[in-house]
């Protein structure tokens, strides 16, 4: 083992030092930004980890795309599904090779470029959520809906483009900057909520909860012959041997070996459950004798096998006329979710990272990280998938230890592997990660503490983000609720203390967060600098500062009338001359 240690030890002494340390800043590389605690080696264990906690999408993602039927034309008058049409079945068998293909081909390409453009752990593919509005909603299930899949993929990929612009002008930097720092926390630990009722589902956890008819959730695991139509459970609840074997030999063994910060411990976790759940004479297997089993161990048997693909890519339709209100639509819907979605996501996995700087809210190269994330978006739209976005799951490789860019490298190399071994990877159960999330979620949401509770309307907000993104099974919409209940709720105690000058504030109202339009210690977005720059030449003498918009600066507006504070330090100082009670 010291053999093995010190040979470990020189691997990673030696790539620290070299021209590639230098490029990622790892541990030893004797760059001015070098990042502390970061070697080569732990970075590749991550990135293998994080890839272990995201293959389930290759098979998911492929399984939900191919519900919308693809290419695949229904030419049966009768039923407008052809659910019981053999050529269509067909057409959608080689439709899902290859949507496996294509989902592991643009998620190794987009964590890969992720990885190496902006030197983050995070990793991206199809997002979950965003391929069900695409498949159930847009298109329908089978071609049933407004929109073709052809048409729907142009309209990701122009959303894509659309990504771009927004970040090169600073939109997308600027929303998450304006945001108000106990949301932007609340949204992690929301995110990490998420995550763990993920790993507490069928589809891609242990199937301990369910939907219920009676209640918004119900306790589940039980084996899949007692579930119904809508996937509930009629009996045997708490006894299906796949959720044990998931909590016991991936949840607890992992947590027990984490207890002793045995490395790999979460790869350990979810290689012990696969290699168990694959042989067929056992009560958990991922192959049992029916028929979703029986394909599954046929496509397992071929080990080494990849799938050209024919039928998605570049299969986009630029007749935007054959159904202009439901393209638009969609297109709308595509932008504001994943604006919010994976602005929020990337945001969430950098502070989890720690590469947040706390004076300017950002992290380094914001900006070429959404534009490469824009593009991610526009190639997954020529390769026939639904909207890539930053994934969530990448916090399993950060609790691992992964800092750079190499850990989302690492990850798609992997992804970029598994089109050759997709049958292996693609054979991953989802209760040997399941576990592997609710871990994570813990992890993520340890930060919660940094909310500030001790004023009602940063408190309140925060709640509602943290509670909304797991219920509402959506981070967009959870931080579009606690922004709404952050503006209903402080906009009229900020009038209150406007026409009453200030004698009517909560109590509380010292241990309030400082929030304005324009962030602290940041710069304004193009487009608003460039309109103050016009106002001014209209007959302004200097243009206004939106930061005199702050929540609970009249005070300072009243000492400086139209020379408003700019800085946090400027309006404290200001608060506590005019109101001598905070000077206690």
């Amino acid at each position: 083992m010291d053999a093995i240690r010190q040979t470990c030890t020189t691997i990673n002494d030696r790539m620290g030092a070299s021209t590639f340390g230098r490029i990622f800043r790892l541990e030893g590389s004797g760059h001015d930004k070098e990042i502390p605690n970061t070697r080569f080696l732990t970075e590749l264990r991550a990135g293998i980890t994080t890839f272990f906690t995201m293959a389930y999408i290759i098979a998911v993602n492929a399984s939900i795309l191919t519900d919308s039927g693809g290419t695949c034309v229904c030419t049966d008058t009768t039923d407008p599904t052809c659910a019981a049409d053999p050529a269509y079945n067909a057409c959608l068998l080689d439709l899902n090779r290859d949507l496996v293909t294509a989902t592991a081909a643009i998620a190794g390409f987009s964590s890969f470029l992720f990885g190496f453009m902006t030197n983050m752990p995070v990793c991206l593919a199809p997002g979950m959520g965003l391929n069900a509005y695409f498949a159930y909603q847009v298109v329908g299930f089978h071609g049933t809906g407004g929109v073709s899949y052809r048409l729907a993929l142009t309209a990701v990929f122009i959303e894509g483009f659309i990504f771009i612009f927004l970040s090169l002008i600073g939109m997308r930097q600027w929303l998450v900057k304006m945001i108000p720092s106990s949301i932007k926390i609340a949204s992690g630990c929301g995110i990490g909520l998420f995550l763990a009722e993920i790993g507490l589902t069928y589809s891609a956890g242990i199937g301990a909860i369910t939907g219920g008819t009676a209640t918004p959730l119900d306790i589940a695991g039980c084996p899949p012959e007692y579930l119904d139509a809508n996937g509930f459970c009629t009996s045997h609840k708490m006894t299906s041997p796949t959720m044990w074997i998931g909590i016991f030999c991936g949840g607890i063994v992992t947590s027990y070996l984490m207890s002793y910060k045995v490395k790999s411990a979460i790869l350990v976790g979810i290689a012990i459950v696969s290699i168990m759940s694959w042989p067929r004479t056992t009560s958990f297997t991922y192959f049992p004798y029916n028929e979703a089993g029986e394909s599954r161990f046929d496509f397992f048997k071929k080990v080494v096998a990849f799938k050209p693909i024919h039928s998605t890519l570049n299969a986009m339709d630029w007749d935007i006329t054959a159904a202009p209100t439901h393209f638009a639509l969609a297109l709308f819907t595509f932008l504001y979710v994943d604006i919010i979605d994976c602005t929020a996501t990337l945001y969430s996995m950098a502070r989890f990272s720690g590469v947040v700087d706390p004076e300017t809210g950002d992290f380094p190269r914001s900006t070429l990280a959404y534009c490469t994330d824009a593009l991610c978006i526009s190639i997954g739209a020529i390769f026939g998938c639904s909207p890539v976005t930053a994934f969530i799951e990448s916090g399993a490789g950060i609790a691992e230890g992964g800092k750079t860019g190499l850990t989302a490298m690492t990850c798609g190399f992997c992804f970029l592997v598994s089109m050759f071994f997709a049958p292996i990877f693609a054979s991953i159960p989802p209760w040997a990660t399941g576990c592997t999330l609710i871990l994570v979620g813990c992890l993520m949401i340890r930060q919660i503490v940094n909310i500030n509770w001790r004023y009602i309307g940063d408190a309140i907000p925060a709640f509602v983000t943290v509670m909304f993104i797991p219920f509402g099974y959506s981070t967009a919409y959870g931080l579009i609720a606690g922004i709404m209940v952050y503006a209903a709720l402080n906009g009229p105690i900020y009038l209150t203390k406007l026409i009453s000058r200030g004698r009517i504030v909560p109590d509380d109202e010292d241990h309030r967060e400082y929030w304005t339009v324009k962030p602290q210690q940041g710069k304004l977005p193009w487009f608003i600098s460039a309109a103050q720059t016009v106002s001014g030449r209209f007959g302004h003498n200097e243009p206004r500062d939106p930061s005199a918009a702050s929540l609970g600066s009249g005070n300072s507006q009243e000492k400086f009338g139209s020379q408003y504070a700019t800085s946090k330090e400027e309006v404290d100082a200001v608060v506590i001359e005019m109101n001598p009670r905070n000077q206690r």
